[in-house]
């Protein structure tokens, strides 16, 4: 009799999170793929990528094109200050 109220909680222990494991399984739905546009289309107002007229070599650089100077390099931190100083 304890024989089989063991082989009971065993078979409980194991069937009822693989019972669970497959409803969940049997359950969910795949996804399906993305689906790509055949052809993107951009707005009427956006600048386009030919120029329609000569740029001179005056001309004031787009944002993306401007260079930007690297700011000095400053040693600011604390840490260095040498070896037992707390403080």
């Amino acid at each position: 009799m304890v024989f089989s109220h063991r082989m009971a909680a065993l078979a409980a222990v194991v069937v009822i999170p693989l019972g669970i494991a497959a409803t969940s399984y049997a359950l969910t739905d795949s996804p399906e793929s993305p689906k790509v546009p055949p052809k993107v289309e951009l707005e009427s107002g956006s600048p386009s990528s030919t120029p329609t007229s000569t740029a001179s070599p005056t001309a004031t650089p787009t944002p993306s094109d401007e260079v930007v100077s690297r700011p000095p390099v400053s040693d600011d931190d604390d840490d260095d200050d040498g070896p037992g100083d707390d403080g």
